[in-house]
């Protein structure tokens, strides 16, 4: 046997028989705690766009910018992390993560002018970003094999139930105190998650001697360009009437460029940044298709359903959030469940069982109507929040199953990648279905609606009589009556492209189950 190959045998035995000292569970709680902050603050400034806007003298468009910055430069980061583990070590990554993010976190609630806040939350990003690949590959690595379900069910609980509270807490804080509070309270749990990872975590043999490879300067520069074109196109091409504008075009056409170019600066390179050979595992392959499906649908139901209850059913900012906030606790309580059970049942079963769910849960959002109560809303939440345990934590254990430790990092970087690019996407496409199926609702009912029309002629002339009753002369009488019946027509125009929308996301959900089937079955411990 060759000298290399002894080596290489050595070195996998070592991964193998390798374990923490420390106790999993306290270095779950440790980068839990960090994930748990990075994944909430995602979502929480949502809400409190308006107050920003308004306090630092911007348009609501630039406000936007706020969410964009940090979108961008968390993406970046996302397939980049397990590159610079490597170099640098996991666990100083991870730190060093977790300073640049709170310090940033800290910028962002003294800024004073809107460029200030949107290099600051850059910076959160680039922190954000190294964080989450990092924790899921530590779980799967300091948990033994029989467990994994259960350190994804853990790891599970802070990404799905964060991004659903986020809007409450926001829009509470803001209200109550001001929107730099939903950035200062970073502080405390950074320094604490900062400490406990110091405390706890710990690199395994393989990443304790330092990467001396060449940095591939290229491959992030292209991988960078790509994803900040490509989400410069979903967040800004629905006001630009998308691709009616050259700018649209030419962005959408650097993207592309820069994604077949960084796909092939990736296969050739010696040391790529990105190891895109790994989605020659089927199950690995399968499952970031699956993931960015799953995205689109999660994301697309998170954003519409506080539209929805805030613009045609007049709920404040926290009313909304209450309403939503049942859909955490169907995912904890699934969560729980789904740890153990994923021990002994087939995991295609269970994920087919959740997309069942979350078909039924969404397609149940698309019944609604302008008269309906909070518990109409507050079912298909907890349904669908109960759906999520039983997709998430049997999709990440059997698309990461089968891959060698060392391959961990990069494939949680790719992973988390495709599932925030899957979201990004749905948010978009929703957001422009919203738009233009409300307008074609319109244009069809305001054909339908006028004096010809029995119904919105009696419609009309009670108003109008109502009106005149109470002082208003004919002719104004009149226009107000008309007005109403317009206001009347988008409401009802908007309300059904809602419901149109959540029935395509319900439909999307199922198109899951066949794809399930293409994993290969993984040995239950």
């Amino acid at each position: 046997m060759s000298t290399s190959s002894n080596i290489r045998s050595l070195t996998e035995a070592e991964e193998h028989a390798w374990k923490p000292e420390a106790n999993p569970w306290m270095i779950a709680a440790s980068v839990m705690m960090a994930t748990f902050m990075v994944v909430l603050d995602s979502s929480v400034a949502n809400v409190a766009l308006p107050h920003i806007a308004g306090n630092l003298s911007a348009s609501t468009d630039e406000s936007t910018w706020v969410l964009t910055s940090y979108l961008v430069s968390n993406a970046i980061m996302l397939p980049a992390a397990g590159w610079i583990a490597r170099r640098i070590g996991r666990k100083r990554l991870l730190m060093l993560s977790i300073v640049v993010f709170t310090a940033a976190s800290l910028l962002c609630g003294m800024a004073l002018t809107m460029p200030m806040l949107i290099v600051a939350r850059v910076l959160q990003g680039i922190g954000g970003g190294g964080m989450q690949p990092l924790a899921q590959s530590i779980l799967l690595e300091s948990f033994p094999p029989r467990q994994h379900g259960t350190a994804m069910a853990v790891y599970g609980v802070g990404v799905i139930v964060a991004p659903v509270i986020g809007p409450t807490l926001g829009g509470w804080i803001t209200d109550s105190y001001s929107w730099r509070w939903i950035f200062y309270i970073n502080l405390p749990v950074g320094l604490l998650a900062l400490f406990m990872v110091n405390l706890y975590v710990e690199d395994p043999p393989y990443l304790r001697q330092a990467f001396r490879g060449a940095i591939d300067y290229l491959g992030f520069g292209l991988l960078a360009l790509w994803l900040g074109s490509l989400q410069l196109v979903l967040d800004k091409g629905q006001e630009a009437d998308w691709f009616a504008a050259p700018w649209v075009c030419w962005t959408a056409a650097i993207s592309t460029a820069a994604l077949v170019a960084f796909i092939i600066r990736e296969l050739t390179d010696h040391e790529p940044i990105v190891q895109l050979r790994i989605l020659l595992d089927r199950n690995f392959a399968v499952g970031t298709l699956i993931t960015c499906t799953y995205g689109f649908v999660l994301y697309g139901v998170t954003a519409m359903l506080p539209l929805f209850l805030q613009t045609l059913l007049g709920y404040s900012a926290l009313q909304s959030g209450l309403s939503v906030s049942p859909r955490g606790i169907g995912s904890m309580a699934s969560m729980i469940a789904v740890g153990l059970l994923v021990r002994y049942i087939d995991g295609r079963w269970l994920m087919c069982f959740g997309f069942g769910l979350l078909a039924a849960s969404t397609w149940m959002l698309g019944q609604v109507n302008l008269q309906i109560g909070m518990s109409s809303v507050v079912l298909p939440n907890l349904v669908n929040g109960f759906a999520m345990g039983f997709i998430w934590v049997p999709l990440t254990t059997m698309t990461l199953s089968r891959l060698r430790k060392q391959d961990m990092g990069n494939a949680t970087g790719i992973y988390n990648l495709m599932r925030n690019i899957g979201g990004s996407i749905g948010i978009a496409s929703i957001t422009t279905m919203l738009v233009r199926g409300s307008q074609i609702h319109q244009n069809y009912l305001a054909a339908n609606a006028g004096a010809g029309n029995p119904v919105e002629g009696g419609f009309v002339g009670g108003l109008q009589a109502r009106l005149f009753s109470q002082g208003a002369d004919m002719v104004t009488a009149h226009q107000k009556a008309l007005g109403a019946l317009y206001q009347s027509v988008q409401q009802q125009a908007a309300l059904l492209a809602y419901a149109d929308n959540f029935r395509l996301l319900a439909v999307l959900a199922l198109l899951c189950l066949p794809l399930v089937l293409l994993f290969q079955k993984v040995k239950r411990h």
